[in-house]
């Protein structure tokens, strides 16, 4: 099953929603800012998309420049601030067969899903 962390206020994370939804398999929308991934579901997150954590951050987002931007982060305490401000984490992803993508380009998408 495909799942996609989903912002529906995100034109790019509505686009790729639309696109799943026409590929007739089955799917889970996971509305990551009110159901907020777990410490150890973002790591696992953060595997599957083969990234490091503040590669995942939306780094031009107010919150990041305000709280975070300039300060020495581990991975974990990046990690922490998306858990504890999740607007701050990349979107859309896509989750199918244990591997992730960022959903923001429509070819890549239709790649994956193949």
């Amino acid at each position: 099953m495909i799942q996609i962390y989903h912002n529906p206020r995100c034109g790019k994370s509505r686009n790729c929603l639309a696109f799943i939804q026409q590929t007739n398999q089955e799917y889970q929308i996971i509305p990551y800012l009110t159901e907020t991934p777990t410490f150890n579901e973002l790591k696992e997150l953060l595997k599957k998309l083969n990234l490091e954590p503040l590669e995942l951050v939306r780094i031009k987002e107010k919150i990041w420049i305000e709280n975070y931007k300039g300060k020495e982060l581990s991975n974990d305490q990046i990690i922490q601030a998306m858990i504890d401000n999740p607007i701050l984490i990349e979107r859309p992803i896509v989750v199918k067969d244990g591997k992730a993508i960022i959903g923001r380009d429509p070819d890549l998408v239709a790649a994956f899903l193949d």
